[in-house]
């Protein structure tokens, strides 16, 4: 695999703050054409250090208020595999983790209120074959939400 410069790391520091800038000011601020950058960056994500882009959707602004993590207990361990697709077809879940400690997964899910979450909970997770418990934290606040930092 090739290693990453300190040029690419500069990219990602700029691109990461802000998506939507235009190559042509990162080329600028990085001091190279912005075909050097758009190669840079093309070979990045052919690499796999950029994995995706996109636009962040507030979701409270289309009604779910509420944010909540999930633990989910399996079984056994091994019923991950066949649990994880059945959870996918839940449009709530976002976010699905194979984890370590108390729980086998951890879940995170926005509902539109409490009687959505418990539907949600009761009526679409638990009902999942394999499923032995779950518990439920509500996110009260998201109070740090970034990128992992780029070392130089």
């Amino acid at each position: 695999m090739e290693k990453i410069d300190q040029l690419d790391k500069k990219i990602l520091k700029i691109i990461s703050q802000n998506a939507r800038i235009p190559f042509k000011d990162v080329a600028a601020e990085c001091g190279v054409s912005r075909a050097a950058i758009h190669q840079r960056v093309q070979r990045m994500i052919d690499m796999n250090v950029i994995v995706g882009s996109g636009y962040f959707v507030n979701p409270k602004v289309l009604g779910y208020k509420t944010c909540t993590y999930v633990g989910v207990r399996l079984e056994k361990g091994s019923l991950y595999k066949d649990v994880v697709p059945e959870l996918s077809k839940i449009p709530e879940v976002v976010e699905c983790h194979f984890t370590t400690g108390p729980y086998t997964i951890m879940v995170k899910l926005y509902a539109k209120d409490n009687e959505d979450l418990m539907d949600l909970i009761n009526g679409k997770i638990q009902e999942i074959k394999g499923v032995k418990a779950t518990e439920t934290l509500i996110s009260l606040d998201q109070s740090i939400k970034r990128e992992v930092v780029i070392q130089d």
